[in-house]
């Protein structure tokens, strides 16, 4: 009797082990399909996204094993997939006619050469956006356009000039939406140009970051390519002259007719006479600090020649040193002597020698 009771229990306690097995063994491929047909469709439609249009997506749990098509990169299409979440392997094979034998591609995970970027040109003026360029599909076309709706901004169209070329053209957006943004900023006209070979950049640009975040994205755009920078920047607005400036000139041409300034006869002493005159031309060049003025110095006929010149150099300097003290900036003032080069009185009379014995202030030209 206990071996009969005994044998009951053995038996249940196997049935009980085998009902988890056999569950697992039922589910768990159940759920790998499920798990599968997400990851296909969730790459299938990343991959559509970016432009790329592929016959051949399949997956064996995680690991996905992806048709490139022709023209298109394989490393991008290699960082789409493994950007979709749950995937845990890539393998590309290149895209074939249905029934051969599909050959690895490539996968090599560097940025894509120079020559492989088509050429395009994006552009702006008041009153457009412009972009031209060969695209691989109408997602990449849709795709720039929402982009220059973002940066258009009032009072602006966009010049759509974008064909499709599935072969040979831009495979994502990304390649101009920099471009894009940096060259709405601004108004008047400006353009980035790529023919090939060199990135042109021409136009003008409101201000120097401005024209550097230009250049940074054109260098992203094509990576390696020669940049010429002919970007310009607007130039600086002149300052306006002031009232006391302007009038300058002829208030010192008035004031030297009216207030001569004379010397003691053989020396660089001015006359009484003429003290006031040097206060008043003190406060005249002070009115507009940055005009440059010149002293001339000037003498009669009574001395030689040799004696004149130096006598008259030492009359210009004498004035300057003072209207330095009175406070007139001493880099604003040249000081020369003409020795008796210049008379404008008659040395016949004393009068007349006494006129000639001065110094007059003029403004320098090219100020």
């Amino acid at each position: 009797m206990p071996g009969l009771v005994r044998r009951p229990l053995v038996i249940w306690l196997l049935a009980a082990l085998a009902v988890p097995v056999l569950l697992t063994a039922v589910l768990i491929p159940a759920r790998a399909g499920t798990t599968e047909d997400d990851l296909r469709e969730r790459t299938t439609a990343a991959l559509k996204a970016r432009g790329i249009e592929t016959g051949s997506v399949d997956f064996d749990g995680r690991n996905a094993r992806v048709s490139v098509p022709s023209g298109v990169d394989p490393a991008v299409v290699r960082d789409i997939v493994s950007g979709v979440d749950g995937v845990r392997s890539v393998e590309l094979v290149n895209g074939q006619a249905a029934g051969a034998t599909p050959t690895p591609a490539p996968t090599s995970s560097s940025t894509p050469a120079q020559s492989d970027v088509p050429a395009f040109e994006v552009g702006r003026t008041d009153r457009s956006i412009r972009v031209q360029a060969p695209v691989r599909s109408q997602a990449v076309k849709d795709a720039i356009a929402a982009e220059v709706e973002q940066v258009l901004g009032e009072g602006r169209e966009y010049d759509d000039r974008t064909t499709i070329d599935a072969a040979n053209g831009l495979a994502e957006a990304s390649t101009v939406s920099a471009l894009l943004r940096a060259l709405a900023i601004g108004g008047g006209d400006a353009s980035v140009r790529y023919d090939g070979e060199t990135v042109t950049l021409s136009g003008q640009v409101p201000d120097q970051a401005t024209k550097a975040t230009i250049g940074r994205a054109a260098a992203t755009a094509v990576p390696g390519a020669v940049i010429a920078d002919e970007l310009t920047l607007p130039a600086p607005p002149k300052s306006a002259v002031s009232e006391p400036c302007r009038t300058f000139p002829s208030r010192l041409a008035q004031f030297s007719r009216q207030y001569p300034i004379n010397f003691l006869s053989g020396t660089s002493i001015v006359n009484d006479a003429s003290k006031p005159a040097v206060l008043k031309a003190a406060a005249v060049l002070k009115s507009c600090t940055t005009v440059r003025v010149e002293v001339a110095g000037h003498t009669d006929d009574l001395g030689s020649p040799a004696t004149s010149l130096p006598l008259s150099e030492r009359r210009a300097a004498a004035l300057k040193a003072e209207l330095v003290r009175l406070g007139v900036g001493a880099d604003r003032i040249l000081a020369h002597g003409y020795g008796e080069a210049f008379p404008i009185a008659s040395n016949a009379t004393g009068a007349g020698r006494v006129a000639n014995r001065r110094a007059e202030i003029r403004v320098v030209q090219g100020n």
